[in-house]
């Protein structure tokens, strides 16, 4: 399981900033149909303080930044839609500010016309993390390591009853680790579902080993999935797990991500229509 992980899921790329380094980006999704990439939030303060065309990168998530008064909180939310922005550029191979992000119900991201294109975007601290992927749906979710969550406590509403039983049997500190890998997991994979915490924990469940990587599994521990699901788990930074659910459709996607190809028809009829109606050409 670890190798086809590693074989299908692109390990996260850590993002300094503008400058990226976002051909990373590129060839994992060139390569596996997705990437991700992880950041915090002071790496883009320097540009967030001085980048003058910093209002039509935002787009419609200007008023928001401006309207948002403590400067943290303001600062920790205009980092993370860069951040989206910037990795869905560099996959696509176009510029920041030509992508429109919008927000389904219950605040998933998706890009106003590429409708093969799927977004996950989490934060914890001032980690900021981004999935993206042309292949099916990906969910990310990230925790500090040394957040404790105490398997007594959370057994019955986050494990299935095979995980409780392996976890039971562990060293408390390992116990621990479980829980949080496990925890990612699932979130991960709600998130891809666009389910999170909606959807019951102890439903479905993973391996509880200390590899980074497992299959979707039953409650009972057998396997659920059959391959169209793929998982993993990564320590990034030294204080944090990133874990990353990526599903496949099967589907022969085009390798060519660049924003030509991949935008919606529709959508750019659409653009063309309202070109021509705020601009009618003149009769001649």
């Amino acid at each position: 399981m670890e190798a086809e992980a590693a074989r299908r899921i692109t390990a996260p790329v850590h993002a300094t900033g503008p400058e990226g380094p976002w051909h990373a980006v590129r060839e994992g999704l060139a390569r596996r149909g997705n990437a991700s990439v992880f950041t915090t939030w002071g790496e883009w303060l320097p540009a967030v303080l001085a980048d003058p065309v910093l209002r039509p990168l935002l787009g419609r998530d200007w008023p928001r930044y401006r309207q948002t008064a403590d400067p943290v909180l303001r600062y920790r939310f205009v980092a993370s839609r860069l951040a989206v922005k910037y990795t869905a550029a560099a996959a696509l191979g176009t510029s920041p500010a030509q992508l429109d992000l919008a927000y389904k119900i219950g605040g998933r991201p998706y890009l106003r016309g590429f409708d093969q294109i799927d977004l996950s975007l989490t934060h914890t601290d001032d980690l900021i993390a981004v999935g993206i992927s042309r292949t099916g749906r990906i969910g990310i979710d990230t925790e500090p390591v040394d957040r404790r969550l105490s398997f007594d406590l959370l057994q019955d509403q986050v494990c299935t009853p095979a995980e409780r039983d392996t976890l039971a049997a562990l060293p408390e500190a390992e116990q621990t680790a479980g829980m949080l890998r496990l925890w990612t997991l699932k979130e991960a994979y709600t998130k891809a579902l666009g389910q999170g915490l909606r959807l019951d924990f102890s439903s479905f469940g993973f391996a509880t080993g200390s590899s980074g990587d497992t299959g979707l599994l039953a409650p009972d521990g057998t396997p659920a999935a059959h391959g169209e699901w793929v998982f993993g788990t990564y320590p990034v930074l030294g204080r944090y797990l990133v874990s990353i659910a990526c599903h496949d459709t099967g589907l022969d996607t085009s390798r060519d991500t660049a924003a030509a190809t991949m935008l919606d028809e529709g959508f750019m009829a659409m653009v063309s229509g309202l070109i021509r109606t705020e601009n009618p050409v003149p009769e001649p």
